[in-house]
């Protein structure tokens, strides 16, 4: 996931988090005031329809006019009169008037106002549930209960505070013995809270859209300003890096140059391609240094290696000519002395011959034949009349190969003649292994000398390099093997056995004729 994605992500997270909090403390926050209020109305309410209360009864009473709705009230003694001039009268208690102001009430939408007991006159002012469990709180000690029920789904306010015997209540509750400050009963007033809800509910649809849309804006907001200010400016300055040493001009290099992070870190990067474009040409100047250095030493070995290899049959040439002059009477002395001469400028051609195949490369003759044969044989050449070598042999190709035979017998008496010269006059244990590994031939020619300096494994090949005395070896050898071998496409490598001595392994790879046989062959085991 890119960097850019996470980062809205987070703030996207962050936002919302910070939003359904503040979303849900409103939402909560309303419902409360709302039912303060309501509450508040209740008891306004409640307070009202009590003082109406008080006054009827202070006034024992009012009388109506009897009529269609205005009819006498049968739990009332002397519930109607008749004047003097014969209109009859009929007499409206405080729990009456309560009854009909309620229906006024319920008939303009402002709630619902009752009283009741757990001892009640009008089977009609029996409490429910609620009503009863404050009638019966209010027996306990307490002054309100206030609750939000939901009926036939809709919502309304409760609230309920006791009504105290006083003196003008005694005309109608004597006979139930009640007494002053009892708690004769109580009032309910329910407040209808379906309006004020469905307020709540679209204020909360409509802080939750604002919050959406504020969420949506400020995430794309924030992830055009990180587009343009971070991405781009990292994708440009990864650009650089990418096309960098390529395109070694940093004036070309467009990263971000602006004083910010991004601005210091290109910077920063500037500097350290100028440090390392530094280092780089301070390297270069140093390894032409060793470089050179290195061509003298290889120059003065080359020298050296070649004069003695030149002065010695040289010089023996020149004594045998010598030899010739003083004895021209001698046929047999003469006769012999040349074929010396002779064997002294085959040894000179080929030292040069050797010279020579280094930088040349003739093409490779391809013929099948017996490598493991062709092991044997250049053994037994390199190791004659030593004695004390003891030679053991892994040969598991077993059948005839196409490879390059002539330029691998060179290979192997270089690598054989090399570990014979190693181990010295004391002898030791010469390895010769070979096999097919996976398209591929391998040797591995090791010996039990003393083997070969770190400091020189990463010179072996090099032409002339030899750390053989003056006049025992030009330093040639393993560098014209190494080049025969890269000339199959193969490598020469050198490493020291745990155990001591030397370990040369030649791998190279079969000619195309070669991998279809392999195939079949191996492939049938």
């Amino acid at each position: 996931m890119q960097l850019r994605t996470r980062f809205i992500l987070l703030i996207g997270l962050v936002i919302s988090c910070s939003y359904g909090v503040t979303f849900y403390r409103t939402s909560d926050f309303q419902e409360e005031l709302v039912v303060e209020q309501a509450t508040l109305q209740a008891k306004m309410l409640f307070h009202q329809i009590r003082l109406t209360r008080q006054w009827v009864a202070d006034h024992n009473g009012l009388f109506f006019v009897k009529g269609p709705g205005v009819e006498p009230n049968p739990f009332l003694k002397e519930g109607q009169i008749r004047d003097a001039q014969g209109n009859w009268l009929v007499k409206r208690n405080p729990a009456m008037v309560t009854r009909e102001l309620s229906v006024y009430a319920a008939r303009e939408g402002m709630g619902q106002f009752n009283v009741t007991s757990l001892r009640p006159l009008n089977a009609d002012n029996a409490p429910d549930d609620f009503e009863r469990r404050s009638l019966l709180s209010f027996e306990q000690g307490a002054r309100e209960a206030i609750a939000i029920e939901k009926v036939a789904g809709k919502k309304r306010l409760r609230y309920m505070a006791p009504l105290l015997v006083e003196s003008q209540c005694l005309q109608c509750h004597a006979e139930q013995h009640y007494s002053i400050n009892d708690i004769r009963g109580g009032m309910n007033v329910t407040i209808p809270m379906d309006r004020a809800f469905d307020e709540i509910s679209n204020n909360n649809r409509m802080l939750l859209n604002i919050a959406l849309a504020t969420i949506v804006i400020v995430a794309l907001t924030i992830f055009f300003l990180f587009d343009l200010l971070v991405a781009r400016r990292l994708k440009s300055l990864a650009r650089e890096m990418d096309q960098y040493p390529l395109q070694r001009r940093l004036e070309r290099l467009k990263t971000p140059d602006k004083a910010d992070e991004i601005g210091t870190l290109a910077g920063h990067y500037r500097s350290l391609c100028r440090r390392l474009e530094r280092s780089q040409e301070e390297l270069n100047a140093t390894r032409e240094q060793v470089f050179q250095s290195e061509k003298q030493a290889a120059l003065g070995r080359l020298v050296a290696g070649i004069a003695h290899e030149i002065n010695n049959p040289l010089g023996g040439m020149q004594n045998c000519i010598q030899t010739m002059k003083r004895n021209m009477e001698q046929p047999d002395l003469q006769i012999r002395y040349l074929e010396l001469l002779a064997q002294g400028v085959d040894r000179i051609k080929g030292t040069v011959q050797q010279l020579l195949n280094i930088g040349r490369k003739e093409p490779l003759e391809f013929m099948r034949g017996d490598v493991d044969a062709m092991i044997d044989d250049c053994l037994e050449l390199t190791c004659m009349g030593r004695d004390k070598v003891t030679i053991t042999r892994q040969l598991k190709i077993g059948r005839p190969l196409l490879v390059g035979m002539e330029g691998l017998r060179q290979v192997v008496m270089n690598l054989a003649g090399n570990a014979v010269q190693a181990m010295g006059d004391t002898g030791g244990t010469l390895c010769v292994s070979s096999r097919l590994e996976e398209l591929r031939l391998v040797l591995e020619i090791a010996d039990s000398g003393p083997g070969i300096a770190p400091q020189h494994l990463d010179k072996i090949f090099e032409p002339f390099f030899t750390t053989k005395e003056v006049g025992e070896g030009t330093g040639l050898g393993l560098s014209v093997s190494h080049a025969l071998i890269k000339q199959m496409d193969g490598e020469l490598s050198v490493r020291n056995g745990t155990a001591g001595g030397a370990i040369f392994t030649v791998t190279v790879p079969l000619a195309q004729e070669e991998k279809g046989s392999y195939d079949h062959t191996y492939s049938g085991r």
